[in-house]
């Protein structure tokens, strides 16, 4: 009798815990929720357990990842003092400004393939290839390629240009300083007409292969001349790229045939490596970008991809020896660098400070009074945008550095004590080079280190 009674007490126990057992996994499975329920809910624990230890891994990712990205990091404006040195303003000399470009560094240095294109914007400091002809030939020495990449249509200073050689005539020309001026190309230019010229790249002589575009708007049908042939223009872009030819020939000529067609300029590639085109129009301050829109530009993008973008800016805001508020070109420039940030949106993007300009101030030359300001407020617009920032004054050596380079035997900048000459500019290209290879070295040890 008591074996019996045993019996049905170990049966109901069974039963019960299987029916508790069953509630138990459908409430889980069904995310049924009853609170007197939850609290002896017999598989609770341990799926609690199983979340939380995957929630202490999702936290230990998000760590990680916090660890390696920048924006968590503490941020320094004062580092827009530095010379010498590409920052992004957070604190550490190890860190990497323009990651995305020292990416694809890294992928043309480790598998030689592909093409990596630099955009550097400037005035007259620049004019004539100044400065970027040398960055340009130290870039492409340490990671490979050819070209003098663009050249206009036309240029004033066809004649002072050492690295090209562009002669033309009968082009009708539109450009930033023209009143209603819009969507030229990003030179500030834009050509049109039946106008011929002929362009040859100096910078390399007998190349194995060197590829011709041509760099035009919607053509409709349009067509050019190039060396005796006819070529039918395909695009029909805002911005079209064309591949002329692809043979060891350093020059060519070519004819518009299409009067309504906007032309705006040939380049010259190697096949892989660095292009690095140069965009100078004297006295401008980059303000005149607010003239294209950023359809154009995405179209420019489109067309020709650029890694890197390079803004070189400040003297022609120095026009009035005893300025010190440059509070309008804060607010003239910021829509200008968002309209660059949503139309190159993986492009990494650096400003390049003003360098030294000095006015006579009680019978001597000397900095300018507003250079300080100017150069805060360049800082302040790469700070507030979340982009690189080099300060190219104190790397030409600081205050009074221009009149220091224009009395030095040989001179390193002319004596209106705002441009450095030829000599000069070299200088200057090998320490923003340096620059750049050190924020490249800085990506490089971090990728082997996580490795």
């Amino acid at each position: 009798m008591n074996n019996n009674r045993n019996w049905r007490v170990v049966t109901l126990i069974s039963i019960s815990f299987f029916i508790y057992l069953i509630f138990s996994i459908l409430s889980f499975a069904f995310d049924i929720k009853w609170e007197p329920f939850e609290k002896v809910n017999l598989i609770t624990d341990v799926f609690d357990k199983n979340k939380k230890s995957e929630l202490a891994k999702a936290d230990q990712q998000k760590n990680n990842s916090e660890t390696k990205n920048p924006k968590n990091l503490v941020q320094d404006f004062e580092l827009y003092k530095k010379p010498h040195f590409i920052t992004n303003f957070y604190k550490g000399d190890s860190l990497n400004a323009l990651s995305n470009f020292s990416e694809k560094l890294h992928q043309l240095q480790t598998t030689k393939k592909g093409k990596i294109r630099i955009a550097y914007f400037g005035d007259s400091m620049i004019e004539g290839d100044l400065l970027t002809q040398t960055l340009r030939k130290l870039l492409q020495k340490e990671f490979g390629g050819y070209g003098v990449g663009f050249l206009p249509i036309h240029s004033k200073v066809a004649g002072f240009r050492q690295t090209a050689t562009v002669k033309s005539s009968g082009w009708e020309t539109i450009n930033f300083m023209d009143k209603g001026a819009k969507n030229m190309y990003i030179s500030g230019f834009s050509f049109s007409g039946l106008g011929n010229g002929s362009f040859t790249d100096r910078t390399v002589t007998t190349p194995p292969s060197l590829q011709k575009f041509l760099i035009y708007g919607q053509s409709n049908g349009g067509s050019i001349d190039y060396d005796g042939t006819s070529i039918s223009l395909q695009g029909n872009d805002l911005v079209n790229a064309q591949l002329l030819s692809n043979n060891n020939a350093t020059s060519f000529e070519f004819k518009s045939n299409s009067a309504t067609t906007p032309f705006y300029g040939v380049s010259f590639e190697s096949e892989n490596g660095i292009i690095l085109d140069n965009f100078s129009f004297r006295g401008i301050t980059g303000v005149e970008f607010r003239k294209i829109d950023e359809d154009f530009l995405k179209a420019v993008q489109s067309a020709n991809h650029y890694d890197l973008i390079v803004m070189q800016y400040g003297v022609n805001l120095l026009f009035r020896p005893n300025d010190t508020d440059y509070s309008y070109y804060t607010k003239n420039m910021t829509p200008v660098l968002e309209k660059f940030i949503s139309a190159f949106p993986k492009t990494d993007i650096l400003l390049v400070s003003s360098a030294d300009r000095a006015f006579r101030y009680n019978g001597e030359y000397q900095t300018a009074k507003g250079l300080p300001n100017l150069l805060e407020t360049q800082a302040r617009l790469a700070y507030d945008h979340h982009l690189a920032f080099f300060n190219l004054f104190e790397t030409m050596g600081g205050e009074n550095s221009i009149v220091d380079w224009a009395s030095q035997k040989p001179p390193l900048a002319n004596k209106d004590y705002v441009h450095p000459n030829g000599k000069g500019a070299d200088i200057l290209a090998e320490k923003l080079f340096h620059a750049i290879m050190n924020d490249y070295h800085n990506y490089k040890h971090k990728t082997e280190t996580a490795q």
